[in-house]
Order: C-alpha cells, then structure tokens, then sequence
C-alpha cells in the first residue's frame, strides 16, 4: 500500500508539473505569435471546456479496464504534445508580436487543438485514477494520499513557472515541449508499476448511452453524502474564479502595485494549499467529508475579507488562506465520491462531480472580469457573503426512482 501511495503522489507531481508548464508556455507562445492577449487568454479555457464533457468520458471510463486505459492515454499524449514542434520552425519564436516573422495563423490553432486534446484527455484521466484509487488504497488512507497528491501539485506550480516561462524565455518553445512530452511517459510507467487487486470486468464496450450517465447522475445527486461536499466544493471554486480579476484590480489599481506582484500571490497560495494537503487527511479522519468542505469554505471566506483589505500583507494572507480553504473543499467532494460511490459507477461519478465542481468557474471568471468595475473590495465582500452562506448547506436525502430494466418500455 505504501508503494501504491508513493506513485500516485509521483503520479500527482509530474502530471502537475507538466500541465502549468505546458499552460504557461502556450499562453506567452500564443502572445508572441499574434500579438493578442484575448487569443492567449484562450489556451486557458481549453484546459476548461472538456470537462463539459465529463459525464460521457466517465462512462467511457467504466467500460474499458481502467488500468490499461490510463497507461494508454499518457502513453498517447506524448506524442501528441511533440505534434508542436510543428508549430514554429526555429529554436525561438518571434519577439516582435507579428505574425509575418513567425508561424502562420493556421500552425497558432495547432496549439489550441493540441491543448483542448490534452483537456479531454485529462478528464479520462482523472476520472480512472479516481476510480482505481479506492481499490488501491484502504479508505483510511483515501483521506492522507488526496492530500498528498493535492500537495505535490500545488508544490509542482511553484516550480512549475521556471519550467514553462523561465525556460521559455531563455531557449524557446522547443525544449519546453520535448520535457512535457515526456513528463506523460513516466506518468504512465508508475500506472503500470500500480499493485492492484483483480477488479470485476467492466460494462461492455460500446458507445455510453444516456442511461449510464443518468445513473452516474443519480449516484452524485441522490446521495446527500456525495451530493454536499461536491456541491459546497462547487461554490467555493466558482467565487475562486468570480475574484480572479478582482485580485488584479487590487493590486494594479487598489495598491498601485507592478502586475508582477501577482506571482508573490501565487506562491502564497500555492504554499497554503500545500499546507492543506497535508493536513486534509487527519480532518476527514475526524470530521464528515460535508463538515470539511464546510470549513474550507469557511476558511475561503476569511480570505476574501482579508483580501479586500488595500494592504499588502492583508493581500498575501489572503491568497494563503485562499490556498488552504480551497484544498480542504476540493479534498473533501473528492473522498465523498471515492468512498461513497459504488465501484462500477465510480468512473462517471467521478467524471461528473469534475463537471460539478470545475464547470461553473468558466462561467465565474468572466462574470467577475465584467463585476470588477464596481471595484475589488466589493466584489471581495460579496464573494464572502456568498461562500459563508454557502457552508451553511445541508443536504437533505432525495428519493431517487430506480432505473427501468433493460427492455421496459
């Protein structure tokens, strides 16, 4: 079990490592290659809009074994992400912002394809090792080893910006897409390596039909022991992304600060949710998965009020608290479906509660971007009232109908 625990967590790291590098270079390659920060801005949704289609993928997931499923897909995206290279013929993009000195425009929509792949590919991904978490580790542990690997991830994006930007700038887009090409491989050897039990034979191949995603549906939302966590969880994220560009505000305009202060921002909290990944465990060992997503949430709240304050200090703990709240929720909707989730449903289950979870952030972030007019500290404060209303849910049990037999009309 301890060897299982260690892949995923090495799993965890370099799957994050590579995904924010990868992010962070597309997004400045995209901007040196058409001179458009709306177009660069878009790499980002890519990584976004696949998760729309979760509940399908997450069937996919239960039909297919899930081991060799994983091992194939970041077997496959290697090569995928070597498809690049295409991209620009020499070792460095164009510095002048001009399309006539670098790629053409068809070879930019190369990297928006290659990344919207890469999204879809990720959500099967999430969903499998979701789903052969449970039957890999003891449910005591499930707690401890999504902390860990919430931690190795959040540990990977402070690192991360030296792999992407910092190695962009100084050698070009090239050699950042031959490590994130390979950075998958090895992802996919620590799946093999995986010690797992024999597991009952999936649902038969096929196209998934609507009535496997229904029962994924029915799982998530009809047992309020899933159904709370995720949905707190989904709040929480969604008012994340709702005072993105309220923190920008703050900083540009409330404090008069250089934008380039925003990467302290993302160390501070990259450093409270590593914090949070490593306690999240001994509070679901205590606590209800719906107790703590509750207090994370609460603990997001605090951030926002810390926030909304023009000081600096105040704006560093807040993103620290924000880190730490936000781990604690994700964590808690995350065990909840991994524990409370029949094995055979586990991949959809899983894949839906992404949707859940992630989906309303695309819609969060440029609600916020057209708020942010009425001033940071306002849409701070509104997003604290929000996530503390929102740590007062309790979810009640629904009556679910039972699915029809095969074959009832």
């Amino acid at each position: 079990m301890r060897r299982n625990a260690c892949l995923f967590v090495l799993i965890s790291l370099l799957s994050g490592l590579g995904s924010t590098a990868m992010t962070l270079a597309a997004g400045i390659w995209v901007l040196e290659l058409t001179g458009s920060v709306a177009l660069a801005a878009l790499t980002g949704l890519c990584g976004y809009a696949p998760t729309l289609a979760a509940p399908w993928l997450g069937a996919l997931v239960d039909r297919l074994p899930r081991r060799p499923l994983l091992v194939t897909v970041d077997a496959a995206l290697g090569p995928l992400i070597l498809t690049l290279l295409l991209v620009s013929p020499s070792d460095h993009p164009t510095t002048t912002l001009d399309l006539t000195e670098g790629s053409s425009p068809a070879s930019v929509w190369l990297i928006y394809a290659v990344l919207l792949v890469r999204g879809l590919s990720y959500v099967l991904l999430d969903a499998g090792e979701s789903a052969i978490l449970p039957s890999a580790l003891p449910e005591s542990l499930l707690g401890d080893v999504n902390g860990w690997r919430s931690s190795a991830q959040e540990g990977a994006k402070i690192v991360a910006p030296l792999l992407g930007a910092g190695l962009y700038a100084w050698r070009g887009p090239i050699p950042v897409v031959l490590i994130c090409a390979g950075l998958p491989l090895l992802t996919a050897a620590c799946y093999a390596a995986l010690h797992l039990p024999p597991l009952p034979a999936p649902e038969r191949a096929g196209r998934p039909g609507h009535g496997e995603v229904r029962a994924g549906l029915r799982a998530l939302f009809g047992n309020p022991a899933v159904r709370g966590p995720v949905l707190v969880a989904a709040a929480a994220i969604a008012l994340s992304g709702l005072v993105n560009a309220a923190t920008i505000g703050q900083v540009v305009h409330g404090l008069h600060l250089p934008p380039t202060r925003l990467g302290f921002l993302s160390t501070a909290q990259g450093a409270g949710s590593i914090v949070s990944g490593l306690l999240v465990g001994r509070l679901l060992a205590r606590r209800s998965p719906t107790a703590v997503a509750a207090l994370g949430t609460a603990v997001f709240a605090a951030a926002c009020v810390s926030s909304s304050i023009r000081w600096w200090p105040a704006l560093i703990a807040g993103s620290g608290l924000a880190g730490l709240g936000l781990v604690l929720t994700l964590i808690a909707g995350v065990t909840a479906v991994q524990t409370r989730t029949p094995d055979h449903l586990l991949g959809r289950v899983a894949a839906t509660s992404n949707t859940v979870m992630f989906g309303p952030i695309a819609i969060a972030i440029p609600l916020g971007s057209a708020l942010v007019h009425l001033g940071p500290t306002a849409l701070f404060l509104t997003a604290a009232a929000l996530a503390a209303a929102a740590t007062l849910y309790r979810p009640r049990p629904v009556i679910v109908p039972p699915a029809r037999p095969a074959g009832a009309q």
